[in-house]
């Protein structure tokens, strides 16, 4: 699942996912691969066990509506990473380099093909570890440029001894400046830290032949009443080949969700209580981010 197409190499060795896997099969767990799960089949399941567990995570993303949208070049990260590893499975020589071409994967028995960033301008739209492995695999791909862009301002470099400045005080999670790998591999690389803060997309631009050249931006800033408003005047044209949107996931698939006709919360997870796991369905738990929303996949 995630742990082996979501989340890059460099950040996850495949041979730690597979030991865990082996362990599991070891114990009498068997893994039915190359299978979709529609409305039909998780019917017929749910018929044919005591017990079904949904662990189908979170996996809708938040989508970019500005004009433009509709142009190619711009993907969803998840799209993007699976593309990637889908690829390097396709051709295990590839593991052993530093750089992807769009050759590798045309034997990988997905159909969506490769999306490479080699040679391109590459700009991340969201923060986050997605956005990060979306800055680290198209580091190594070969990118021409790479810009990360964040609408939220930039946190404190450092929290006071009452984090009063950073707006968490403790024992809240303390919102600082932190550098991940991708961070600090792109300043290597291109002489700074890729990210740059409060800023708004307004649209992308056409090339005249349907693919994104720029991204229109404009800078933004919280007003008293905690809405952002634009700055005037700061309005930024920057070259695009790639559009990357790494804004995080809104609810889990809604087919299996419908098909088992579950009770759901407002934001269209599976309504399940936290002591034993229940659905609205006798017989189906739901546990993971399909219960609680989108989280850290090492929660």
């Amino acid at each position: 699942g995630l742990l082996t197409y979501g989340i890059p190499n460099m950040k996850l060795d495949k041979e730690t996912v597979q030991r865990r896997v082996d362990l599991m099969e070891a114990e009498g767990i068997s893994f039915v691969t190359g299978a979709e799960v529609d409305a039909a089949a998780i019917s017929e399941t749910v018929e044919g066990f005591d017990a079904t567990v949904l662990a189908i995570g979170s996996t809708v993303p938040n989508n970019l509506p500005i004009p433009g949208r509709d142009l190619d070049g711009i993907v969803y990260a998840m799209e993007f990473l699976t593309r990637n590893q889908k690829a390097l499975f396709a051709n295990p020589p590839a593991l052993l380099t530093t750089e992807v071409t769009p050759e590798v994967g045309l034997t990988s028995k997905y159909g969506g093909g490769f999306i490479s960033a080699k040679g391109k301008h590459v700009v991340v739209i969201g923060g986050g570890d997605t956005g990060t492995d979306c800055i680290g695999t198209s580091l190594r791909h070969g990118c021409k440029s790479l810009i990360n862009f964040e609408l939220f301002p930039a946190p404190p470099d450092e929290q006071d001894k009452r984090g009063e400045a950073s707006g968490n005080p403790w024992p809240l999670w303390p919102r600082i400046m932190r550098v991940d790998y991708g961070h600090e591999e792109a300043s290597h690389r291109f002489g700074a830290d890729p990210r740059t803060y409060s800023v708004l997309s307004k649209e992308f631009v056409s090339d005249g032949a349907g693919r994104v050249r720029a991204v229109k931006t404009v800078q933004v800033e919280v007003g008293p009443d905690g809405r952002f408003a634009e700055v005037e005047g700061s309005e930024r044209e920057h070259p695009a080949d790639l559009v990357i949107l790494a804004m995080g996931f809104r609810h889990p698939e809604q087919e299996i969700v419908r098909a088992l006709r579950l009770e759901t919360d407002q934001r269209s997870n599976a309504k399940a209580s936290t002591s034993d796991y229940k659905t609205s369905a006798p017989g189906v738990f739901a546990a993971g981010d399909c219960r609680r929303g989108q989280s850290l996949v090492v929660s």
